[in-house]
């Protein structure tokens, strides 16, 4: 199963960007994104440092909800057991 982080671009310099997802800051690779030009603002979907497509904003926060859910699921079952 792959996962992957949707996080927000903070900046761009040639194939790399600084990106940012809850507080949390990463170089990532734009390389796989060549036909899909990013700019700074946009969010994206990260896997393992890769950039590997654009989505908008309500994407990204509704990907994190669920993110979030499961989380929350996890720690609730770990605590009953």
């Amino acid at each position: 199963m792959c996962l992957g982080i949707p996080m927000k671009i903070l900046a761009i310099d040639q194939f790399m960007a600084r990106c940012e997802a809850k507080g949390i800051e990463r170089d990532v690779s734009l390389f796989m994104l060549q036909d899909e030009p990013a700019e700074v603002g946009d969010y994206v979907v990260v896997h393992v440092g890769y950039a590997i497509q654009k989505m908008s904003e309500t994407e990204a926060i509704s990907a994190w909800q669920v993110y979030d859910e499961m989380l929350l699921s996890l720690d609730e079952q770990t605590q009953v057991d």
